[in-house]
């Protein structure tokens, strides 16, 4: 992610406001989808800050419902500053890139347990495309090719607790020799709606989540070889909250490293963040 964040996962179908029906989490992997012919479009500012250079971008992403079930959503970054940081995914439905991406969400699974409770499950695809900015660091020179974005993510929700857990792939394409790191991403979400702020329209209804994020990511290689240091391992957690007010919603959190195995050619990350605007139509 980056200055960061946007989030653009939804999380909570569950909540009172109909219409806001896609949204959840900032970070971590989640199951809604919008509505059967409902829009939404978000905007949010993503980062990261480290030991040298921070990195900021803002995101915008259109998402439309098919189906009930079925949900569509393209993205586009506009990248203010980048440092040469690990490989990361930064959320379930927007990369924490420079690239533009198409990624579409099938609720494959939904069954409901009791009152306002259900347990479900969501598969996510997409294609990524390279954007005209290029990335801090060694991977600033690489040929950069298309990649694909494949995610699971499983649940329940109820009236006042939410959990979740998601395993992510992005894959990149080579290009003459040139790869991107492969990611394996991965996450679980607890999140609370407080009984005092547990309120319907014209009252603004929020809720609390604790993510843990974790991101595991290979050597990038340039003309056929790969480069020791690039890629690593770490898990990142922290508080975000979500407010839904009518068709409008606004989150945002931050997250810190809890484990860190990083390449030597990678800047350590200090902090995570994002905020995220919604609006529903």
């Amino acid at each position: 992610m980056t200055t960061v964040g946007v989030l653009a996962t939804l999380v909570a179908g569950f909540s009172p406001a109909a219409r806001a029906s896609g949204h959840g989490p900032v970070f971590g992997m989640t199951t809604p989808t919008n509505a059967a012919g409902g829009w939404s479009l978000d905007l949010g500012l993503m980062g990261r800050t480290g030991d040298g250079n921070d990195g900021a971008m803002t995101r915008a992403m259109l998402s439309y419902g098919v189906t009930e079930d079925v949900q569509v959503s393209v993205s586009a970054p506009l990248v203010f500053a980048s440092g040469p940081f690990a490989p990361a995914r930064g959320t379930a439905m927007m990369p924490g890139s420079g690239d533009f991406e198409a990624i579409g969400a099938w609720r494959f699974h939904r069954r409901g347990t009791a009152v306002g409770t259900r347990v479900e499950s969501t598969a996510y695809g997409g294609i990524i495309a390279p954007g005209p900015q290029k990335p801090a660091g060694m991977a600033r020179d690489l040929r950069r090719a298309p990649g694909v974005y494949t995610a699971v993510a499983s649940g329940i929700a109820s009236r006042s607790h939410y959990l979740w857990g998601g395993v992510g792939y992005t894959k990149f394409s080579e290009r003459r020799g040139d790869e991107r790191p492969d990611i394996l991403s991965y996450s679980a979400v607890w999140g609370y709606r407080p009984p005092p702020l547990r309120k319907e329209y014209p009252h603004w209804d929020w809720r609390v989540f604790l993510e843990l994020t974790g991101e595991r990511s290979g050597n990038l290689r340039r003309a056929g070889v790969e480069h020791a240091g690039t890629g690593g391992h770490q898990v990142l957690l922290g508080p975000t909250a979500l407010g839904i007010y009518r068709n409008y919603a606004i989150e945002g959190g931050v997250q810190f490293p809890v484990y860190r195995d990083i390449g030597v050619r990678l800047q350590r990350e200090t902090v995570r963040y994002a905020v995220n605007f919604s609006y529903f139509f």
